[in-house]
């Protein structure tokens, strides 16, 4: 057996392995490069293995670093089916989309501009390559068996991280192979705790927050000071969040804040279209998450919620305190970009940041204390407030890692850690390896090896 480490080795995003035996490739994920010049162009290369080879893709969930690949892997060839839960699929297809459309307009806006380095600059792929994608998927439910080959079967099982997020247990001739994909925390806002594997050969496990602990903090409380302390200067709050899960999740601790009377009386907006559409994701998937769907009709009612890009210039420039919860989380797209580009440069406005930043992107860049930010070409001085409020982060941190791994009840011959920077990634196998004296590797990009 053979496995392809094609993305998120020694980085965060590209979700891509490769499972091998006989004559069966088995795609675990299929993800965007995001971040660092270096990684995104990436996504512009063929894969090494070549996508007409690969039978089946398993999706752990519906994020652009573990779907964000497939147009190009279907446009280079890829025939088989797809396999994920029903709200990963109802994801996926709001995500594929959305970073379409975001890419053909960025293309275009560049083209129009002359910023871009190529002449002419292209989207990586279509809206209508990614209309292309949605017949390869099949919905499968968590803890079902599913036959791929005489001797291989898989599962999902819960992973918490987003709606429809599971981890992978895959049988291949008697060997059990558990890839992770993202862990949630054991106490998060809106899903439940993430089930742990029984039982595993090998492991491949996210290794994200592998060298940090999420602090104990107040959220709630420091959303309101945060919130007040903005709006008592007559500024803006921007939040720059992913539309899936963390957007919902902030909604609904603002709503809870709002229903305590701890926060002031004015707009809240989500400016999000793909977040406003994963509202309904939640109404129709209630068996994953907390929420019942009076208190989903309720949060909703808080909010103005944009749509259309001129109610965006019009909320941009109405001079009232508002708080704007805007896509995408780290910055790299989307429509934060358009209130950030007028927002940050004035110091009565405050950059709320709910999630984890990727080495390379503007929101990592803010979090380091960067002078300017460069928006479309061009640079605006960063005099906005930017703060981090942690533990709001959909991944779990190195202890809810270590303890995901608890009930294990054989010990597995080696765990992978994967989809981490490389300091979080090798604290991780410190850690597990004195824990519980697992052999543990943090493979590379584009290495093989054998099992």
């Amino acid at each position: 057996m053979k496995i392809y480490f094609l993305g998120a080795a020694g980085t965060v995003t590209g979700s891509k392995f490769v499972v091998e035996h006989n004559e069966t490739r088995i795609l675990i994920d299929c993800g965007l490069f995001q971040g660092l010049k270096p990684l995104r162009e990436l996504n512009w290369q063929p894969l090494s293995v070549l996508p007409s080879t690969i039978d089946f893709v398993l999706l752990t969930h519906g994020h652009l670093d573990h779907c964000g690949w497939l147009p190009k892997l279907v446009n280079d060839g890829f025939l088989g089916k797809i396999f994920c839960t029903s709200p990963t699929k109802q994801i996926s297809q709001l995500i594929l989309l959305d970073s379409a459309k975001i890419q053909e307009e960025e293309a275009e806006r560049a083209n129009k501009e002359n910023y871009s380095k190529h002449n002419p600059a292209k989207p990586l792929y279509t809206v209508k390559d990614a209309e292309k994608v949605i017949p390869f998927f099949r919905i499968v439910d968590k803890d079902l068996e599913v036959k791929l080959t005489d001797d291989i079967y898989f599962k999902f099982f819960y992973s918490s991280h987003i709606i429809g997020a599971c981890s992978i247990e895959l049988h291949i001739d008697g060997k059990i192979l558990v890839f992770s994909g993202d862990i949630g925390q054991d106490d998060d806002v809106l899903l439940y705790s993430p089930v742990k594997p029984k039982k595993a050969d090998f492991v491949f496990m996210e290794s994200t927050y592998g060298n940090r602990l999420h602090p104990n903090n107040d959220v709630m409380f420091e959303l309101e000071q945060i919130i007040n302390n903005t709006f008592q200067k007559g500024g803006n709050v921007v939040i720059p969040s992913f539309a899936v899960e963390r957007a919902q999740t902030i909604m609904y601790l603002l709503w809870q804040l709002k229903e305590q009377n701890r926060i002031p009386n004015m707009p809240y907006v989500i400016d999000t279209p793909m977040g406003i559409s994963v509202l309904d994701v939640f109404l129709q998937n209630t068996k994953w998450h907390k929420l019942n769907p009076h208190q989903c009709e309720e949060m909703c009612k808080m909010f103005t919620m944009i749509s259309s890009y001129k109610d965006t210039i019009e909320t941009i420039y109405n001079e009232k305190p508002k708080v704007i919860i805007a896509a995408s989380g780290m910055i790299t797209g989307g429509r934060v970009l358009s209130y950030l580009e007028r927002y940050i440069v004035d110091e009565k406005n405050t950059v709320l940041m709910v999630g984890y930043q990727a080495e390379g992107t503007r929101g990592r860049k803010l979090l380091e204390g960067a002078k300017e930010i460069k928006f479309y070409g061009k640079y605006y001085p960063v005099n906005a407030n930017i703060i981090m409020v942690e533990g709001l982060s959909a991944h779990g941190d190195q202890k809810d890692l270590i303890n995901w791994l608890s009930e294990l009840e054989n010990k597995p011959q080696k765990v992978f850690l994967i989809h981490g920077e490389n300091a979080a990634a090798d604290e991780l196998r410190i850690k597990l390896n004195e824990t519980y004296g697992f052999d543990c590797i943090v493979p590379l990009l584009e290495q093989i090896i054998e099992i």
